[in-house]
């Protein structure tokens, strides 16, 4: 499995949102799944996923599936 499939199963897991809808664009809170606790949910995979720890300014920036890739792509993750 390679990184951009392990980000959308991490997005679809984390907001139980099917994985059609894990696009570049899709933002916090442009869909009712994915509000401030799922925010959070979400964080904590993709931390499990990746094998990594986000910051707090990483986990505040998370503010679209691009960005994601941005930020993870900062702790030597490439997609």
């Amino acid at each position: 499995m390679n990184n951009d499939q392990k980000l959308v199963e991490a997005f679809c897991n984390a907001l139980e949102i099917e994985e059609s809808v894990v696009v570049d664009s899709l933002e916090y809170q442009s869909i009712e799944q994915w509000d401030s606790i799922s925010h959070m949910i979400l964080i904590s995979e993709l931390e499990d996923v990746f094998d990594i720890e986000l910051d707090t300014d990483d986990v505040i920036d998370m503010s679209s599936v691009a960005k994601a890739k941005k930020i993870i792509e900062k702790y030597e993750i490439k997609f």
